[in-house]
């Protein structure tokens, strides 16, 4: 389709005025909003799921994870990695271009020279990259990477050591590929003159009011009846700030998709099993399914706690069996999640165990206390706003052993803060996978890991935790890697550093129109097989 008819129709999508005809007849047009709003296009700065979901639909990186988090070929059509588990080589395909755009002269096949370019500036210290933590493991020495374009068609990596979750963590949006013709053509301005080679291609953003991408025609990929893909013909994105609004527009029919819901409408939808209400199923699909996402409340391991280890450990036990997990879901979630009996791995990735840990025993809970001499012991919990109601729902099942316990309110950097420097003594948290390996989660509880310079506020350690971290990192068997992985958890549970509560839930609701859109843990919105009636 020519450039000029886009523009009509793009014009049509922002216009409600004017002829009462749908000039947009007969095209099929995917329609949502983003309250959060989106601040820029460039994928080296898509840290949260709004902007991943954008640049998804705009560019394609080396590898991809299906519907089963299974490593997946995208631009690289294959790959190689050494026995030592350093070096990666990674065979291009031959038919990927990027979008047609002014800053290129004509249509160009992505080489291994564009995945080089497009890393470096990741890592780039200039352009100060949220993401350039993912290259962390690859070999450099000051701002010189090991990244290499052995030719055209093959590029390689070299990491400094073995790091397992490498391949997938290139799937983020952070590692897409991009045509340096386009960034220095645009300069600072190449976050809103985006250009990749995803099924998508930009067409009009008016910043805070419509983000418009039309199909992209020499998109890659195709069905397995060899159609090529996408199906539809183009995406339009709304910013109405207001979810309350937002969503009765959905319910009206403006909008195809909405993902997770507000509490101000969760009763209005859901039954208190999580079920969708019956005024709503003539108009609306409800798709659900695991999210990696681990809801809990963490204890900080004090060495010099008055408690001693072995009473402390049976206080964080009783703590662990006392918690009714499944009626604070159904009371306080309408069902929405796994009640949290499995260790810190969530349901939908391989390790993921899912009795490893307590589940709920008011009485072993209660003897625990007695049998340690532990009642009246204090605990004092701390939360933020988002978190009270679940606060007050913990509070009430641990003073039903014996034990006391306070709560205290308190704004979200506030607890970020105290929690890094071990001022916070029983903290609420949670943890959403950055990537779709249970090392994300097991990562947290290493010894090197201590807060503040690391991710570990429990300060857990366990030097057989620690050896088996070592062993899971220097294995390449996923299959091995997951029994490394089951077992550091179980171990860690016994030891019962946090309070598992619930295993999120991907919560979408679409359109009877929409067919296709499936589902996926990490709620990567993809669009490239959705059909509209």
């Amino acid at each position: 389709m020519k450039r000029g008819v886009w523009w009509v129709l793009t014009l049509a999508l922002l216009c409600s005025c004017g002829k009462r005809e749908d000039p947009n007849k007969g095209l099929s047009i995917f329609r949502y909003n983003e309250s959060t709003g989106i601040i820029s296009l460039d994928p080296i700065y898509a840290k949260d799921l709004p902007h991943i979901w954008v640049c998804n639909q705009l560019y394609c990186s080396l590898v991809a994870f299906d519907e089963a988090m299974n490593v997946v070929p995208r631009i690289a059509r294959s790959w190689d990695i050494s026995d030592d588990g350093l070096i990666y080589t990674f065979h291009l395909r031959d038919d990927v271009f990027f979008h047609e755009d002014p800053s290129m002269p004509s249509p160009r096949c992505v080489t291994a020279e564009d995945v080089v370019y497009s890393f470096n500036r990741v890592v780039d210290k200039r352009l100060n990259s949220p993401g350039a933590w993912i290259f962390a493991s690859v070999a450099h020495e000051d701002d010189q990477y090991a990244f290499k374009a052995l030719d055209d068609s093959t590029f390689q990596i070299r990491l400094s050591k073995a790091f397992p979750p490498f391949l997938g963590i290139l799937s983020m949006p952070y590692a897409s590929v991009v045509p340096h013709e386009a960034v220095e053509y645009y300069g600072d301005d190449f976050r809103k003159h985006p250009v990749g080679t995803g099924p998508f291609r930009f067409q009009y953003w008016n910043e805070s009011v419509k983000l418009v991408f039309r199909r992209n025609p020499n998109y890659f990929e195709t069905d397995a009846q060899g159609q090529r893909l996408p199906y539809i013909d183009a995406v339009s994105i709304s910013f109405l700030i207001d979810k309350q609004v937002a969503f009765l527009e959905f319910v009206k029919g403006k909008f195809d998709f909405m993902s997770g819901i507000d509490a101000r409408y969760k009763d209005e939808l859901l039954t208190y099993d999580g079920t969708l209400r019956k005024k709503y199923e003539d108009k609306i699909d409800l798709i659900t399914g695991p999210y990696l996402n681990t809801e809990y409340i963490c204890f900080y391991e004090d060495r010099d706690d008055p408690l001693g280890v072995e009473r402390a450990r049976a206080m964080r036990q009783a703590v662990n069996y006392c918690i009714d997990r499944e009626k604070m879901l159904r009371y306080l979630r309408n069902g929405i999640g796994f009640a949290g009996t499995g260790g810190m791995i969530p349901v939908g990735l391989p390790g993921h165990r899912p009795n490893i840990g307590y589940d709920y025993d008011l009485k072993k809970a209660q003897r625990i206390v007695k049998d340690h001499q532990l009642e009246g012991y204090l605990l004092n919990l701390s939360t933020t706003a988002d978190y009270a109601d679940i606060g007050k729902f913990v509070q009430s099942q641990v003073e039903q052993i014996g034990l006391q316990c306070k709560m205290e309110v308190m704004p979200p950097a506030t607890v970020r803060s105290m929690r890094s420097n071990g001022s916070l003594q029983f903290f609420r948290a949670s943890w959403v996978a950055d990537y779709p390996d249970a090392e994300n989660y097991l990562s947290l509880f290493t010894t090197e890991n201590f807060s503040p310079d690391g991710p570990n506020y429990s300060h857990f350690s366990d030097p057989r935790f620690d050896r088996l971290y070592a062993k899971a990192m220097a294995c390449n068997d996923p299959e091995l890697r997951g029994r490394y992985y089951a077992e550091m958890d179980s171990l860690m549970m016994r030891d019962a550093p946090v309070v598992v509560l619930f295993y999120d839930e991907v919560l979408r609701f679409v359109s009877k129109r929409v067919h296709g859109l499936g589902n996926n843990p990490t709620n990567l919105l993809d669009l490239r097989t959705v059909k509209l009636q």
